[in-house]
């Protein structure tokens, strides 16, 4: 059955088309970089001020450790992700394996629910991401305007523009969109690009910081001072000493974080696999994952290595958790940077660096999102004109305007309707189950189809590691919602997206019933190329 695409008769098809009529232009390296803008490195470190401020406590807590561990802990996804991209390499990536698997109403709207619905919450998230960063680098060269504030400053905060947040937010968006729709090829290059030169500044950065050392944060804060901060380096490193009262080390703690490096960073490695059947060669569908996910976590792991070998762990975790530092003053890995440089230029370069991984993220969110809606549209569970490719441009033209569309809508619930930047956080928790999901297809296409003892055992085990592991961070989600955006905007959005997708495929299979089509028999093949 696998690979076929009509019924005996010739006469009604189970798929849309025999060919997807995508192209296969993406490389080795635009693959690496597409799950490297998956994993969000670049904003992780900058928007990890914006999260420790809601936890309950950073007392004994480590970045460096919480980062190691978070990948460890990824470590049976990286298994489960490479083993199945080699066997089942098609657009959709774990959409196919899972509504293989649970079929189409269960998988194929966990999929939706999981992946499809919440990339757009991510990427309204990222938009809005982008324009703080712009803000932040804008006060941070010196800029004063109300303007660059209200960019700079999270909604419902004294001073923010959420108005101006919404309209900046979705031109850039609209911009990305534009772009792949009508030169899809540069889509793809623009994430390598984006990512390549993110990385080098990302680098850049930490060699400033590691060269600038103790006194180039003291010298930072020193500035600061005189820009109206009412507090010393000592003073803000002494803040969170007293609230550690001498206890080092706090593994408890430490697991607190790992909800915030699921939003952003170590699930997100099914970029690659989601656009595996427009890969050239083999190398980019066997190793991007693994590829990708190791230089991320250096890269994640060595930028708060260096925060800390700056300013000591007392100072980064005191300013982490320091309002004034955090909301007035942009605190982060970029904005610490570009602090200590003593060079308006090596600052500037620092600035964009900041805003171009931003960029990377949104433009590998619209190719990932539109390739999730073209294989649910091939399959039918969606309408099918989504699975519509431009003749001309070779892109999915409709499932980027459904992009458009929503996220824009998105990106104004959360500019207006709710003030906290990680109001929709919570809405990351439904990939969180759908994780939990795509471990056990994994676990059982093992059981069905691999015959070789080793790979079949080793698959089974990776599965049911990872499924325990996300089951965990779904459960964190929901314990601590005042921390990680419990609120009726991201639960609705979850519930909604699910009963959607359900809702989506019984009107298809009903509606495809009277042409005398099928849909069921889609999830029971793999989709041609």
């Amino acid at each position: 059955m696998i690979g076929k695409s009509e019924k005996s008769d010739g006469k009604t098809k189970v798929f849309v088309r025999q060919a997807t009529g995508l192209v296969k232009h993406v490389s080795f390296l635009d693959a690496i970089s597409l799950n490297m803008g998956d994993m969000s490195a670049g904003a992780a470190v900058a928007t990890i001020g914006l999260t420790t401020l809601f936890l309950s406590t950073m007392a004994g807590v480590n970045l460096v450790y919480a980062s190691l561990l978070a990948f460890v802990l990824s470590i049976p996804q990286i298994v489960v992700y490479t083993m199945m991209n080699r066997r089942v390499h098609r657009t959709g990536g774990d959409y196919i394996w899972t509504s293989r698997v649970f079929g189409g109403l269960f998988g194929g709207s966990l999929a939706f629910m999981g992946y499809t619905m919440e990339t757009l919450a991510f990427l309204a998230l990222i938009s809005l991401s982008t324009v703080f960063a712009i803000g932040s680098v804008g006060l941070s060269l010196g800029n004063t305007g109300a303007a660059w504030l209200g960019l700079a400053l999270p909604g419902g905060t004294a001073g923010a523009m959420p108005g101006l947040q919404f309209v900046v937010a979705a031109v850039i968006f609209g911009i990305l969109i534009a772009v792949n729709i009508f030169r899809p090829k540069i889509g793809y290059k623009l994430v390598t690009t984006a990512i390549v030169v993110g990385v080098l500044i990302l680098l850049l950065s930490i060699g400033t910081l590691m060269f600038a050392g103790r006194t180039g944060v003291q010298n930072y804060v020193a500035t600061l001072q005189s820009q109206g901060f009412n507090q010393t380096y000592a003073q803000v490193a002494g803040a969170y000493t007293a609230t550690t009262a001498g206890h080092g080390f706090n593994f408890r703690n430490l697991l607190l974080l790992l909800p915030f490096f699921a939003i952003f960073v170590y699930p997100w490695m099914n970029a690659a696999p989601a656009v595996s059947s427009e890969i050239k060669g083999k190398s980019g569908v066997r190793w991007a994952v693994p590829v990708s996910s190791v230089i991320v976590m250096l890269l994640v792991t060595g930028a708060f290595a260096a925060m800390y070998f700056a300013g000591g762990l007392a100072f980064v975790n005191g300013a982490l958790t320091n309002p004034s530092l955090v909301y007035d003053y942009s605190f982060n890995f970029w904005t610490l940077a570009m602090g200590v440089s003593n060079s308006y230029i090596l600052s500037l370069v620092i600035g964009l660096g900041w805003i171009i991984w931003d960029l990377a993220i949104l433009a590998y969110g619209i190719i990932v999102f539109s390739r999730y809606i073209f294989a649910q549209a091939f399959d039918r569970f969606l309408p099918e004109k989504l699975a519509y490719v431009h003749p001309k441009y070779g892109s999915p033209v409709a499932a980027h305007l459904v992009d458009l569309v929503l996220t824009v809508a998105l990106i104004g619930g959360a500019s207006f309707l709710y003030g906290r930047f990680s109001s929709l956080y919570g809405a990351v928790a439904a990939a969180m189950i759908y994780f939990v999901f795509i471990a056990l297809s994994a676990v059982v296409y093992a059981i069905r189809h691999d015959k070789e003892i080793g790979a079949k055992v080793t698959l089974v085990v990776a599965g049911l590691l990872m499924a325990g592991v996300f089951g965990y961070i779904t459960y964190q989600f929901f314990a601590y919602p005042s921390v990680w955006g419990g609120n009726a905007l991201a639960y609705g959005y979850i519930v909604a997206s699910f009963v959607a997708g359900l809702a989506l495929y019984t009107y298809s299979k009903r509606a495809n019933a009277k042409k005398g089509i099928d849909i069921t028999m889609a999830f029971k093949e793999i989709p041609p190329e």
